[in-house]
C-alpha cells in the first residue's frame, strides 16, 4: 500500500484527546486518524451519491415527495 504525507490543523482538545487513546490503547495516532478519514469517507460518498442519485431521478421528471407526505401517505 503507498501512503502519502498529509498536515492538517486540529483544536487542541482534540489532539490532546488522540494522544490520550493513543497512549492508553498503544497505537499511533496516525492509526485512529487513518480509521476515522476511511469511515467517515465513506460516510461521505455515500451522502453525495445518493444526492446525485435523486438529483438525475428529479432531472428525468419523475416525482419525489417529502419525508412528511411519505409519512402521511402510510398512515404514520
Amino acid at each position: 500500500m503507498s501512503t502519502a504525507v498529509m498536515s492538517v490543523r486540529v483544536p487542541g482538545e482534540i489532539k490532546t484527546r488522540l494522544d490520550a487513546l493513543s497512549e492508553r490503547t498503544g497505537r499511533s495516532g496516525a492509526f485512529y486518524i487513518r480509521r476515522a478519514l476511511e469511515e467517515y469517507l465513506e460516510d461521505l460518498e455515500d451522502v453525495y451519491a445518493a444526492d446525485e442519485a435523486h438529483k438525475a431521478w428529479e432531472a428525468e421528471g419523475f416525482p419525489t415527495r417529502s419525508w412528511d407526505e411519505m409519512k402521511a401517505d402510510l398512515g404514520l
